[in-house]
Order: C-alpha cells, then structure tokens, then sequence
C-alpha cells in the first residue's frame, strides 16, 4: 500500500494565520480603549458619590497615560527579557487589576491607585501590541495590518460611550469599573491562548539602549513627531471626555449624550484609514494633517458655541481622519536602524500630553464652571498641531538639503 504525504505549503498557513492573529489583537485592543472611556463616562456619577472635582476627573483621565512617560522608552528591554505575548498579558493583567481596584473604590485615593495601575498595564500593552502586528505584517500589507489596528481605539471608545453611563444609571458607576476589570482577563486570556510570533522570527536584542545614538536631526525629528501625535490626541481625548458633559449641560440625559458623541468615535473607524489612503495617493501626508486639523479644530470650536450637535459631531469624526497621516511622521523622520529608540521616544512625547491635556482641561472646566470650556481647550489642540506640522516640514526640509543621499 503507498501512502502519499501532502504538505500544505507553509506561506498559506501563515497567511490565514496573520489574519487570525491580527483579529484576536484587534479585539484585545479594543479593551484598552474601552477601559480609557471608563473614568470620563462615570464622571457625573463618580462626582456625585465621592465628591471628586472636574480636575480630579481630568487627572484620572490623563492618569491612564501618564505611565507611558516613563515605560515607553524601557519597553523594549521588557519585551526582549520576557517576551512579546507574556508582555501583553502582564499588562492585559494589570489593566484587569487596575479595574477591580477602582470597583471597590470609596475614595478618590483609591480610585488613584487603580487608575494608575491599569494604565501601566495599558502602556505595556500598547507598545507590545505595535510591535506584534509589525511583527507579522512586515513587508505584507502592513499598512492595512497597522490601519486596521489604530481603529480598535476608538472602536473601545465608541463602545464605552454607547454602554457605561447606561449601566452606570442602571446600576452603579461600580460596575462600569468591574466590566472594564472582567473584559481585560477575557482579552489576557484569549490573546495568551491564540498569539505566537510568526515563523522563523527571532528577536532584535541590543546590548545597549541606542536612544542617545539617534542622530541629531532624527531626535528632533521623532521629538517634534511625537509631540504632535500627542497633542492631536489631547484634542481627541477632550471631545469625547467633556462634550458629553457639554451636551447634558444643554439638557441632554448622560446616557443620550454619551451615545450622540459615540457617533463621532463610529465614524473615525472609517475616515482614519481612508484619510491614511488619501495621504499616500495624494502623497502630501503633512497637508493631509494639516487640513484635519483645521477641520476638527474647527468643528469643536462651534460645537462650544452652536447647539446643532449632531452634525458637529459627525464633522469632528470625518476631519479626524488624517491620525494616519500625523502617525506615519515617526516613518519620515526615522531611518529603518533607529526606528525601535526612536518610537520610543516618539511615544514618550505622547504620552507625556495625554497625561498632562485631560488634566489641564478639567482645571478650566472647574475655574470657568462653564462645561464649554474643555471643548474650546481641546480646539486649541488643534492650533498647535497645525504649528508642530509646519515646523516638522520645514526640519524635515533643512534634512533633506543637507542630507540628499538618505533615503527613508
């Protein structure tokens, strides 16, 4: 008897396996942005029952960020030590963690240390997450690998806005903290069953950190980069933290408000990646972001003042889509052999404005008492990204004349 042996070939595995694999990523990322949403969607009631302030809130929020300051740069050491998937779930871990200790909160120290626990669990995740998709998608798609995953966020988003302050009113401000807590074990859990690295992969070890190797023109570049991501994303942040306070304060319910906003977060999912599409067709990235940046600045500035706010918030998503084309900056600024330091530093910017913006928003909200005031804040936003992008071509040009040979 002949027994013939076939052989799948192996590139068709992997290609069904990246797919799989970006799709259990995606949904754990998710988790993070719905755990982010958490502290702005329990505001009214976490104000009502503990007593705490618009700053305090503004600090919660901006707290889920702060960690990434000082994380972000080391997080390739921690990868390269213990791994990319048990680095995941370490900080999958801690953000369920973080969560159950912010459930069982009776005061605003309480809901500190669980808040500032889950977002050091969130920043491993976020770093660890990039660098696994890039993993698999290296060379193969990875634009639509990395599109696709820079939606997940605000998908998170969107779905916070649309359930926590419903079960917040339908329940208590508690549960939201214990949902957040629950669907961060479910994503540890998942992602530690399904994730591996792809085949033949072998991590980059340094014996070193390169960060203060980078050349001079790249650390400005990755500076100047990261400083604009970061404070497109404070931008960002504020609508969907304070203009659901905006709109209750014109007599919308907190849960109605909430669902209006999510709108606005539903329809980034679509403009994100066809804004990153129009950037490299047109292949004028900085105009792209630029022009976003206009147009959401734009929208919240009469969104403050006009009360039509559906088409406000409908505008706000669709001028948000050039996040593509401000995050692909890092790409311009860094070459292929520095790009690991050089995210790092790229993200230390960001996360540094995300954990001061949110504050300094409810610091105006609590000395105006005026709810309009974060929203014009988060406008604001917007001016200086316009600034940033302008200074990061006119850097990127003098580079470019006094480095003609490199290439990006």
């Amino acid at each position: 008897m002949c027994t013939v042996s076939v052989t799948q070939d192996p590139r068709e595995v992997d290609i069904a396996n990246r797919w799989t694999i970006l799709g259990v990523l995606c949904l754990t990322r998710v988790v993070m942005g719905y755990q982010f949403q958490s502290v702005a969607s329990a505001s009214p009631f976490l104000i009502d029952d503990l007593g705490v302030s618009y700053a305090q809130i503004g600090t919660l929020i901006g707290l889920y960020m702060l960690p990434g300051a000082v994380i972000a740069l080391p997080s390739g050491v921690l990868t390269a030590r213990f791994g990319d998937r048990r680095t995941a779930g370490y900080g999958l871990a801690l953000m369920g963690a973080g969560g159950a200790v912010m459930s069982i909160a009776d005061n605003y120290s309480l809901l500190f240390v669980g808040r500032l626990t889950s977002g050091v669990g969130g920043v491993l995740f976020n770093v660890v997450i990039t660098k696994m998709v890039t993993d698999w998608f290296a060379g193969r798609e990875i634009r639509i690998g990395l599109g696709i995953m820079l939606t997940t966020w605000p998908t998170g988003i969107a779905l916070g806005l649309l359930t926590q302050s419903a079960l917040a009113e339908a329940y208590s401000w508690t549960w939201v903290m214990a949902a957040t807590s629950g669907v961060s074990f479910l994503a540890m859990a998942a992602l530690v069953s399904v994730y591996r690295p792809p085949p033949g992969h072998a991590a980059v070890q340094h014996s070193r950190p390169a960060l203060f190797a980078l050349p001079r023109r790249e650390l400005i570049g990755a500076s100047i980069a990261g400083m604009t991501w970061g404070v497109f994303n404070v931008g960002f942040a504020l609508f969907f933290s304070f203009s659901p306070d905006l709109l209750a304060d014109r007599g919308m319910s907190a849960a109605g408000a909430a669902s209006l906003v999510s709108i606005g977060m539903w329809v980034t999912v679509f403009s994100v990646p066809l804004g990153g599409l129009l950037a490299e067709r047109t292949g004028r990235p900085n105009a792209i972001a630029i022009v976003s940046a206009v147009a959401s600045g734009t929208t919240l500035a009469l969104m403050s003042v006009v009360d039509v706010p559906i088409a406000f918030v409908v505008a706000f998503g669709l001028g948000i889509g050039g996040a593509g084309a401000i995050m692909a900056m890092s790409a311009q600024a860094l070459s292929p052999e520095n790009r690991g330091p050089g995210l790092g530093l790229f993200y230390t910017w960001y996360y540094v404005a995300m954990a001061i913006g949110p504050a300094v928003a409810g610091k105006g909200r609590d000395i105006t008492e005026s709810a309009a005031a974060p929203v014009l804040i988060g406008a604001s936003m917007f001016v200086f990204v316009i600034f940033l992008v302008a200074a990061f071509q006119v850097h990127q040009t003098r580079v470019s004349r006094t480095t003609p040979s490199t290439s990006r």
